[in-house]
């Protein structure tokens, strides 16, 4: 496994960490790393140990019983596809055993010839949450990270609909870590291939707000803490090749690394 050894973590980040084998929620100070006995996000999580930053392998920031994703979010991507917006946001799944974390492998499936990066702003739940509005919304975010929709596009064009074109494992990097605070619409969101930028687009381009998405996901199914919301991806989407690294990074946030196998 290529581990991702990233810049130090903003202040305030949480997520998840191995130690000697031993898999951490965490709490990241500089390079010390404070080991919990629960998510950062609840509020009786006691800390139980400490470890440098250096010793840790990061691991995937969330472990979500659901990965809700949407669809055509930037205008521009839709029109990259030669597809319509909706009227409505277009909510798909993945399945957490999609779910990889920072310097773990994507595998390119054998039964697909075109595997696409996506780079994604996520919103990772804190409570439970159903029926609440955009305004409300703020109150159940538990924070910010990066996101990977890997994507085999040539069986999303057989199939017409989305499942199997999302959902092989190791489709869903999340990472590095989670950042409690919102980033600016300013913010960039952007992936690299191998260091060079093939893809960006900015959180204020999104037709439907993180937090508008997170209302309308909650009037549809009851999100339970450590959910993910995938919030769309800007144009510029394109294929994977083995041996590439994919970065994705998003302003204020961080940046999460995968090698392509």
């Amino acid at each position: 496994m290529t581990e991702q050894r990233p810049e130090l973590p903003p202040a305030g980040a949480f997520g998840r960490v191995a130690v000697d084998g031993e898999e951490w929620h965490c709490r990241f100070a500089g390079d010390t790393v404070e080991l919990l006995d629960g998510p950062a996000w609840e509020s009786d999580a006691a800390a139980v140990g400490e470890a440098r930053l250096h010793d840790c392998r990061l691991l995937a920031p969330a472990v979500p019983g659901k990965v809700v994703a949407v669809g055509l979010n930037y205008r521009a991507h839709a029109d990259e596809l030669a597809m319509a917006v909706q009227a409505e946001p277009i909510l798909f799944m993945k399945p957490r055993t999609a779910v990889i974390g920072p310097g773990e492998r994507i595998v390119l499936p054998a039964r697909s010839s075109q595997v696409d990066y996506e780079a994604e702003l996520v919103v990772v739940v804190g409570r439970r949450c159903k029926h609440v509005t955009p305004v409300e919304a703020a109150d159940y975010v538990a924070g910010y990270a990066c996101g990977n929709d890997v994507t085999a596009r040539d069986l999303q064009r057989i199939d017409g609909q989305w499942t199997r074109a999302k959902s092989f494992d190791t489709f869903c990097p999340l990472g590095p870590w989670i950042v409690p605070g919102a980033p600016l619409a300013g913010a960039r969101v952007s992936a690299r291939l191998d260091g060079a930028e093939v893809q960006h687009g900015f959180v204020g381009d999104m037709i439907v707000t993180p937090l508008e998405l997170l209302s309308f996901a909650s009037g549809i199914m009851t999100l339970e803490p450590g959910d993910v919301l995938m919030t769309g991806t800007p144009p510029g989407v394109g294929p994977l090749a083995a041996g590439q690294t994919v970065t994705v990074s998003v302003d204020g946030v961080g940046a999460l690394s995968n090698l392509v196998c």
